[in-house]
């Protein structure tokens, strides 16, 4: 079974890491999937032991957010909200700072792949506008998104999974990446404008008229989805006194928002991104067998890894260089089981950082880099492979830097226990 189970495992993450093989059509999500079937054929799992696998906390957290995320999007909250984040971007260089720190908090608060899946018109007309190069802020928003989802649970699938495997609170999960994701903008914000300079030495005068009169919400549809979501927020940073399950909360919320948005609810459900949470399915399978068979085993026996100071360089190093080969979620899933015996905090919040910002290095690193690019590219904006590089390896450096230095500083002081 050892065997069988070391090959469906490669096989599986090199179709996840690859994306498609060739000359088979094979994707993210049909790769994971198939990798969980032949666990089970091959009797490396029983089906009973496959269904154990699956973690149907992290999914029914996804459920509940994407419910959520997709009610806003129908009221138009996030074109509106950006168009009046960006009505007071008045110089390249506020534009740049509006931008980042807009992308930044919103994704922490929803799914930042769904962030910037809306944001990314609204930079792109509120640029053309301002006869301004779209490219340096649409770079800046898609790292942004994953520098400030760093910091809770719910900003992205890895911490969702990190946060409901670990246990730790939504709060003290936001006390301890809060700084990581402040220092990550920062640190961003600080590389584009050095890269770009030359671009940002003049001043403009925005003329946002025209876009506020295409973002207009619906105001009944916003004020029933607020009704929802601002308790919902509230609930997640006082779960741990609560003593409620943050997917319970996600999925409470996605129930209360289908009663109330005025939508059909049949047309929220169909618009779940059913597909990733088949991926996640597929992947909690996969490493399922993996675990049964031993596999996880072997690993543990050639990685040693404690909870001070090496540990905190190693994850961080190790989660942001293969994230660059196989996405931080299939990377997430993998070291998961590695440090899930290893007492204290200290190397899941480093997994969570290490993960979400090596994903800024290439074009390719994260789905929310991926997303802009080909979101940009459907409006004639193209995001080049090797300038995305170019910004993204010293953003990556010194935002990895920062969070070593942060997350060791939290340890040595004993908050981050």
């Amino acid at each position: 079974m050892f065997w069988k189970a070391v090959i469906v495992l490669g096989l599986t993450y090199l179709g996840v890491a690859v994306t498609r093989l060739p000359r088979v059509h094979i994707d993210r999500p049909s790769a994971a999937f198939t990798g969980a079937v032949l666990m089970v054929l091959l009797g490396v799992l029983t089906f009973e032991g496959a269904v154990r696998a699956v973690d149907f906390h992290t999914i029914a957290l996804l459920l509940g957010m994407m419910m959520l995320v997709i009610v806003l999007q129908r009221a138009g909250f996030f074109t509106f909200l950006a168009v009046r984040l960006l009505s007071v971007g008045t110089t390249p260089t506020r534009l740049l700072v509006v931008v980042v720190a807009a992308t930044g908090v919103m994704s922490a608060l929803l799914v930042n792949d769904t962030v910037v899946l809306m944001f990314t018109p609204v930079v792109i007309q509120a640029c053309r506008m301002l006869r301004a190069n779209p490219v340096p802020y649409l770079i800046a928003e898609a790292m942004a998104s994953n520098a400030g989802s760093t910091a809770t649970i719910v900003g992205n699938p890895q911490n969702m999974l990190i946060g409901v495997t670990s246990g730790i609170s939504f709060s003290r999960f936001f006390l301890y990446l809060a700084p990581v994701a402040v220092a990550g903008c920062v640190a961003l914000v600080a590389v584009v404008w050095l890269v770009y300079r030359g671009q940002f030495n003049h001043a403009f005068t925005p003329d946002m008229t025209a876009l506020r009169q295409a973002a207009q919400p619906d105001t009944r549809m916003l004020r029933r989805a607020s009704a929802i979501v601002v308790p919902t927020i509230a609930a997640f940073f006082f779960s741990s006194h609560l003593g409620v399950d943050i997917s319970l909360i996600a999925l409470v919320a996605g129930a209360a928002i289908l009663l109330v948005s005025g939508i059909r609810p049949s047309e929220v459900i169909h618009s779940v991104d059913w597909v990733l949470l088949l991926f996640f399915v597929g992947l909690f399978v996969v490493i399922g067998g993996a675990r049964e068979a031993g596999v996880l085993d072997r690993v543990l026996e050639s990685i040693r890894v404690t909870p001070d100071l090496k540990g905190i360089v190693s994850v961080h190093l190790v989660s942001a260089a293969v994230s660059q080969f196989v996405s931080n979620v299939p990377l997430t899933m993998l070291v998961i089981p590695v440090i899930e015996g290893v007492p204290g905090d200290v190397l899941w919040t480093s997994l969570a950082a290490g993960a979400t910002l090596g994903g800024n290095a290439t074009l390719i690193g994260a789905v929310a880099n991926i997303i802009v690019a080909e979101t940009a590219a459907r409006d004639g904006v193209t995001v080049p492979f090797g300038e995305f590089l170019r910004v993204g390896l010293l953003v990556t450096v010194l935002s990895l830097v920062l969070s070593i230095g942060i997350l060791a500083l939290e340890w040595w002081t004993g908050f981050l226990r």
